[in-house]
């Protein structure tokens, strides 16, 4: 079901003498105001290609693209590879060093309907307009979106570790991952990688706008080309696969912050909840995340002097009125986002997606900080989602509300760009590709 093609990649040119790290940039949704201002001081850094500046950030965006493969700052390799990456990661407190594995190609983009892609999650409408316009406008991906296919046999890694000792790049990124570069270009090898995708669904695992965005674009090109065959650049997608069976997948949490709802109170908000849920004072803020671990429906609550831990009673579930089925109901993820912000904080579900009084941050610290600074009303501190759940979810054809996954490491931008420009698309003559 899964078509991928190699790619014949852009990428930094070695001359310039630069090392790697110095050019690569985090992903457009996680990259942080301070960042984007300090990467934005080196005038070739990948920054410029993912998140250009304003004004008219799109146009400057192509521009700078097109002076970068004029002047030989980026240049296509001249044979399609699929690229191997490999990221190499620990969490604070453990020696335990992980290694997730995948590989970098073209995937033909698939409409939700072909149910080939499927996607465990919403978007946020402003965000897949921004990325539909740079991508309409430079008709290059940026970075790759993380795909997930099922594969018990490993059979593809034993390609990549080969690939693996002969790395293209190697560095240290804004998260202390190590990133390790590698590139297959061995017919025989990149036809059984092929072969082993051909008949597997993929998981949208990271990068629903960017996909989004090429499905979009894709639709667009279609009604301006009375004679497109389906094989033009506009209908693939830059992603990076991995396996979903490996032990070294993670996903992080990703915690709800409240701020500026009117006619807040967290007396009226306890009261509220406490037609749903169970509620517990806790003592030491900085403690609530190990208190609700492994705790299904349980949640914490931050507010300005208090946190509390909630867990929704049992007899509550008969009053959830969203229709979806029972393996969509009984995630966390979708019983706080009915239980605690649609009926509690009055934020009605149709509304969450583009609500001002509803944001995301991955980082407890954060959350706690910004509460007792006054910079928000309340956090709401979930458990991370189970790789088992998104399977779940993707099986089921419906979606979990937005934000609900932070799949980690993130994927860095400034290895490799793919470029969907017809002539820069199309593998050359003498490839059997």
């Amino acid at each position: 079901m899964a078509e991928i093609k190699p790619l014949r990649a852009w990428r930094y040119n070695r001359k310039l003498g630069t090392n790697i790290e110095a050019l690569t940039s985090p992903l457009f949704d996680v990259v942080s105001d301070k960042q984007r201002h300090a990467l934005y001081k080196n005038p070739n850094n990948s920054i410029h290609i993912s998140v250009p500046l304003e004004p008219h950030p799109a146009d400057r965006g192509a521009k700078t693209l097109e002076r970068w493969k004029e002047e030989g700052i980026l240049i296509q390799d001249p044979l399609p590879g699929i690229y191997v990456y490999y990221q190499y990661f620990k969490f604070a407190g453990s020696s335990k060093e992980f290694c997730r594995k995948g590989i970098i190609c073209n995937i033909r983009a698939y409409d939700w309907s072909d149910n080939v892609i499927l996607r465990h999650e919403n978007t946020i409408p402003k965000a897949v307009n921004d990325r539909e316009e740079l991508l309409e406008k430079t008709l290059l991906h940026a970075s790759p979106t993380h795909g997930l296919y099922t594969d018990p046999t490993f059979e593809m890694e034993s390609y990549m570790d080969d690939a693996i000792t002969n790395p293209i790049y190697e560095s240290e990124d804004y998260q202390g991952v190590r990133d390790v570069l590698a590139i297959i270009q061995d017919a025989a090898i990149i036809k059984k990688i092929i072969h082993n995708l051909k008949n597997k669904k993929i998981i949208l695992a990271d990068g629903h706008h960017r996909y989004e965005s090429s499905l979009i674009l894709k639709h667009k090109k279609i009604l301006e080309n009375k004679n497109d065959t389906g094989n033009e650049g506009y209908h693939f997608h830059l992603m990076f696969l991995s396996n979903t069976e490996s032990d070294d997948l993670r996903i992080l949490p990703t915690h709800r912050i409240i701020k500026n709802l009117p006619d807040f109170t967290e007396e009226k908000v306890l009261r509220k909840l406490a037609l749903y849920f169970s509620i517990k004072p806790v003592e030491d803020p900085e403690s609530i995340y190990e208190i609700i671990h492994g705790k299904p429906w349980t949640f914490g609550l931050l507010f300005g002097e208090n946190a509390y831990k909630i867990r929704l009673q049992p007899e509550a579930f008969f009053d959830f009125n969203w229709p979806f089925p029972d393996e969509i109901k009984k995630l966390d993820l979708t019983v706080m986002h009915y239980f605690i912000i649609e009926k509690a904080l009055g934020i009605p579900g149709k509304d969450q997606r583009k609500s001002e009084n509803l944001d995301f941050d991955r980082s407890f610290s954060d959350c706690l900080s910004r509460v007792m600074r006054k910079e928000a009303q309340m956090a709401i501190i979930t458990q991370e989602v189970s790789i088992e759940d998104v399977k779940r979810v993707c099986a089921s054809g419906h979606t979990m509300p937005q934000k609900s996954t932070y799949f980690y490491p993130k994927v860095i931008c400034g290895f490799l760009f793919g470029s969907i420009r017809e002539d820069e698309f199309k593998t050359p003559s003498y490839s059997p590709f």
